[in-house]
């Protein structure tokens, strides 16, 4: 007669996501970062936020903290590699690239690397539904658990004053800024900062998906606002820089494996 052992049930195990360890030098932590900016222009090349000229994505160079990187003029974003950006400081000089920037690029993120130096990163383009919600000149409301991300976390900045070519009103966007992670630029679009260029990449993407959301609510129906002491705890939940750098890890993934070239 064959006896069966008897099976010992399995021992639980706990996993959890782990944050990234600290660079080992400015070079690697350079890398990192250019790499990142990079993978964030494909990545908005194919969520549709390219458009034209317009648009601009920044990171803060980890040794000298007053100059940044930032996408050149005129290049798509789904064909931007690392090697293609270009490193420029508060003055406008271009010290690494031989193309144009931004004007206005330059003038709204000098202003708010300037003001917060927190910010590792900022992201603003003219994406469709971020255009499209901001013409209502309201921040948004916290009608899902992904919108509750931004929940006393952005501020809106009116009225629109055409393109931000001058240096008092790229100050005045940083002072509206103030210590929030998004701003609505009322008549113009979303902006977006974290303290890794993951972070903001994600805060950017996820806004103008909780813009959307919000349209479409608002089109169909009379929308019903999360209470705010739940969407306040919702944010302390989804809202975190953690969370913002942790989120934006698959699509990492997924577009290195996609397009490669932009590591080059």
């Amino acid at each position: 007669m064959n006896v069966i052992a008897p099976v010992s049930a399995p021992k639980a195990r706990s996993f959890r996501l782990e944050p990234r360890q600290p660079a080992a030098s400015h070079e690697e932590e350079r890398l990192h970062r250019k790499q990142r900016l990079a993978a964030t222009f494909r990545l908005f090349g194919r969520y549709g936020f390219d458009q034209g000229l317009a648009g601009h994505v920044t990171a803060r160079d980890p040794e000298f903290p007053e100059q940044y990187w930032i996408n050149p003029l005129g290049v798509h974003f789904s064909q931007i590699r690392t090697s293609d950006l270009q490193l420029v400081d508060h003055e406008g000089n271009i010290l690494i690239g031989n193309r144009p920037i931004n004007t206005a690029g330059f003038t709204i993120h000098s202003a708010l690397h300037k003001a917060r130096p927190d910010v590792i990163a900022a992201a603003h383009t003219h994406s469709t539904y971020g255009k499209a919600f901001s013409a209502l000149g309201t921040p948004l409301l916290p009608l899902t658990q992904d919108s509750c991300a931004f929940y006393e976390d952005h501020a809106v900045f009116d009225p629109f004053s055409g393109v931000v070519l001058d240096d008092s009103e790229g100050d005045r966007l940083a002072e509206t800024l103030g210590n929030n992670k998004a701003i609505i630029l009322q008549n113009h679009g979303l902006l977006t900062v974290g303290d890794s260029v993951e972070a903001a990449a994600w805060w950017f993407i996820t806004m103008d998906n909780a813009a959307h959301a919000q349209l479409l609510a608002q089109a169909a129906g009379t929308v019903k606002p999360i209470a705010p002491d739940i969407a306040r705890k919702t944010a302390a939940q989804v809202g975190t820089a953690l969370g913002g750098y942790f989120s934006f890890q698959p699509l990492w993934d997924w577009i290195v494996a996609q397009e490669p070239d932009l590591l080059d």
